[in-house]
């Protein structure tokens, strides 16, 4: 999945907070959940709007951000 599949940024919607694409969920809720020690499958089960495609693209995105970001100042 693009990035585009994953995750919308409207200034109508959520007033332009990143969310899920096709939601109204904003992605940073995905992280809090993980943070706080929640599973995926709890997340999931608290916003059935999110597929659970569009959340491992989520977290898939990040890490290879993250990575690159690493090897790139390394």
């Amino acid at each position: 999945m693009n990035i585009d599949e994953l995750v919308e940024v409207d200034p109508e919607k959520m007033g332009g907070v990143p969310v899920f694409t096709g939601t109204r969920v904003p992605i940073n809720h995905l992280f809090e959940y993980l943070e706080g020690g929640d599973s995926l499958e709890e997340f999931l089960d608290q916003f059935p709007t999110v597929a659970r495609e569009q959340a491992q693209g989520v977290l898939e995105l990040s890490r290879r951000k993250l990575l690159a970001d690493y090897e790139a100042a390394a």
